[in-house]
Formats: C-alpha cells, structure tokens, sequence
C-alpha cells in the first residue's frame, strides 16, 4: 500500500475523471492523502485546452518532480488531456517549463483511469508506464467515484467528446467524437447521489444540448432532465454547456415544468459578430441567438444566463468588436466570462493571423467593464426579494452560500450577516444590498 496525492487541474469535467482516478486508487488497496508532502506517488490530471492550463499543468508536474528529486515521493505519474493531446514526452507542452520525461513514472492519456492503479504499482517497482492510446470510442462506465467536492453539491457527466468542431477548440482532438452516457447510468448515478446526502447536481458535458444526437434523438436532453426531477432526495439540478442553436423549445419547457431544475442556464456563445461566428464554425448567428434568449426569458422570467465571449479571435476588426458589445449591453446578462483568443496547433484557426495581444487584452478589459455595469444593475434589481440559499461556509462575521442564479465555483455568492446557518443549509433570505457580482442578505 502507497500513499498517494492526485492534483486535478482544469474544468468541472476532469474534476469528475479525478473522482473517477481516487476511486481506482483506493479500491486497489492504496491510500489517498490530500498533502503531497507525504506522498509516495503523486498523480497529476492535466488540462491541455489552452496555454494558460497547460502552463499550470506543466507547473504542477515540475513541482511533483522535483519532490521526487529531493526524495520526499517515489513515483510521478501524469494523467488527463494534455498527455492524450503531447503524448508521453509532453514536449512543446508548457512555453516557459521542460521536463526530462525519462523522470516520469507512468504517462496516461483521458479516459484510462482502469490503468492508474496498475501504472502506479508498475512504478513502486521501478517500471514505467507510457500509454498512447487514443480515448475510448465506446462508453465505459465507472465503477465508483471518490467525491471531492462539498457533500452537498456534484457534477454528473451526461456525455463524453464533442463533434462540434469549432475553429478554435482541440477537445474533439483530445477527447474525441460526441458519445451520449446512457440514460440509465446518469439516473442510476443521480440516485446514489442523493442517498449520500448531494443536494445540488450540476450536469455536464461538453456540449449538453448534443445529447441523444448520436443515437439520432435530438430532445433527449429535455426527457433526461424530466426523469432527474422525479430522483427523491435532490433540490438542484443545474444544466452547464448548452450550445444555443441546439436549445429546443422542449428543453425549455423542461426547465419551466420542473421544479427541482434551476432557473438557470449556462449558454457559450462566443462572440455575436456573423462573420466571426462563420469563422469560428459556429452554426447560428447573433439574431438567431437573441430569439433563443428572447424565448427562454419569456418562458422562464426569473431565469439567470451566463454565457461566454473569446475576443481577439483571428479576423476580429474594431466593427465586430463593436457589434459584440452593443449584442451584450441589448441582451443584459446576469453573468459573463470572457477569454482573450488562445492559439492552439493543430486547429483551424491556429493558420489565421491573430489580433495584436495589446489590443486583444484592451477588448478583454472593456467587455468585462461594460459587463460588470450589466452585473451591478441586475443584481440591485434583486434587492427587497427573497431568495433560497444554499449555505457554504463561513468568512469572518457572515456565512456565504450560493442562490439558484450561482453554479459553484463559477458565479458569486451570497453573503448572510451573523447568520447561524450551517453549511449544506437551505435558508430564505431577503436581499439586502448588492455588488457587481455579489449578493448580501438579511
């Protein structure tokens, strides 16, 4: 039996795959510990999707390294998609980090986590383990998972892959084609979950709205979210990743029918610019896009949207630009991320030639300026209502939580004065004061 530290890297979906990892380690009889100082291997799951992940991602197993140069752990193992995307050299990986990848004990690629615990024996014997192996094509499901978040809230992934193949986006590269998780194992998965205890369910995939497209089923989102209503025991369930062109009129309906669904949709558009979204491969454009919110917001008038812009994108000139602004300050969303064009090889857009980075970062800043005014203004409309909060911790003199309208880790929070609510706590409060991204109640 070994001690064993894994540092998970990057999105909501490779959180779940890390979840996946500890489960595979502990059920080979090894010990999971959160201090890497007292490890003796270190699993680290990486991100590849962009440079700054993959920076961070070669930083962490720089760091993993040199704990085992200086002897405090005895193997190094590095899983996830910036191994399935540079292979088992990572070479060209990180710009400003080089490893030595003889120094490596195990390399694994997505999706082979049944081989980590193997790997990790293999490397307290002094054998290494480089896979290079592509993502499995067909579904295979997990026999356990170690949940790392707060025990209140998880995330379930409905799908695997994407077949979306946006100009810029190397996930379908990494992770591979679209693949559906059958229907039964979502549900079956959702109820354990509340049998421990997991109030709040956050789906994802990396596009939510592709699935049942592969077995040719195009509402299959809408009927998935039907039957996760009726699962005894949850009071969230949380939809992340909807393309907007495949939001359906029955998936909207969903979301207003059922109660245990949040008011809440997160909807990556991109950018409104039509021309950019060709160049992007995007299918809709910014008209179609604003009926598409127009009908949620009709349907579901309380409903908070979050959506996502990339500014700096290869072609973008000043009048796009602008008509990206004037598209935000018409559709007034309650939440907004916004990311400066990431070159990545081995896409199409990697052969255009990029916007300056000085004024990509000036376009960064204005958007999310014109964006934190849209922020403040929606949030002290909310003053003087009532809202449910799911209580998180404590800082200071206040608890904090989360209302429908914040998916964790993502969004803001809200904060409760000399409350004496518990974490994991569902309390009603009354919206007292308001920031740009914060809520305070009474």
């Amino acid at each position: 039996m070994a001690k064993v530290s894994l540092i998970s890297l990057g999105c909501p979906k490779n959180l779940v795959d890390s979840e996946v990892a500890l489960a595979e380690i502990a059920g080979a009889g090894h010990e999971i510990v959160v201090d890497e100082a007292v490890a003796d291997v270190i699993v680290v799951n990486t991100c590849g999707f962009v440079q700054s992940a993959r920076q961070e991602s070669m930083d962490a197993v720089c760091g993993a390294l040199k704990r085992k140069r200086d002897g405090t752990c005895r193997a190094v193992v590095v899983i996830g998609c910036l191994s399935q995307r540079y292979g088992p050299s990572l070479k060209g990986a990180g710009r400003k980090t080089h490893i030595d990848p003889s120094e490596l004990d195990g390399v694994l690629g997505v999706e082979h986590t049944d081989k980590l615990a193997e790997t990790i024996d293999r490397a307290l014997s002094g054998q290494k383990t480089f896979d290079e192996s592509d993502p499995n094509v067909a579904w295979t499901e997990p026999q356990a998972r170690v949940l790392s978040t707060p025990p209140w809230t998880s995330y379930i992934k409905i799908s695997e892959g994407c077949s979306n193949r946006c100009a810029y986006c190397a996930i379908p590269d990494i992770r591979g084609p679209f693949r559906s998780r059958p229907e039964d194992y979502i549900l079956s998965e959702a109820q354990r979950m509340a049998e421990v205890g997991v109030k709040e369910i956050n789906l994802i995939g990396q596009d939510l709205t592709q699935y049942g497209e592969d077995s040719g089923d195009t509402n299959r989102l809408a009927s998935l979210v039907r039957k996760l209503n009726e699962v005894d025991g949850l009071r969230w369930i949380r939809l992340m990743y909807c393309y907007p062109a495949k939001i359906t009129q029955e998936l909207i309906d969903a979301m207003a029918e059922c109660e245990k669904v949040v008011k809440y949709l997160d909807i990556p558009l991109q950018h409104a610019d039509n021309d950019i979204l060709v160049a992007m491969n995007r299918r809709g454009n910014s008209e179609k896009y604003a009926a598409v919110i127009n009908a949620i917001r009709a349907k579901i008038p309380d409903v908070a949207l979050r959506t996502t812009f990339i500014v700096g994108f290869p072609g973008e000139s000043d009048a796009a630009f602008e008509r990206l602004l004037g598209f935000v300050e018409r559709m007034r969303f309650d939440r907004v991320g916004a990311f400066i064009y990431s070159r990545e090889k081995g896409t199409p857009a990697a052969g255009f030639q990029p916007v300056q980075s000085r004024v990509a970062q000036e376009r960064y800043d204005r958007l999310m300026c014109l964006q934190q005014d849209i922020s403040l203004h929606r949030n002290r409309t909310l003053i003087g209502n009532k809202l449910e909060v799911l209580v998180e911790g404590r800082v200071e003199n206040a608890m904090y939580g989360r209302s429908y309208r914040d998916a964790p880790e993502i969004d803001g929070l809200v904060y409760l004065p000399n409350s004496t609510a518990k974490p994991g706590e569902f309390v009603e409060t009354t919206i007292a004061d308001a920031t740009e991204y914060d809520l305070i109640g009474t």
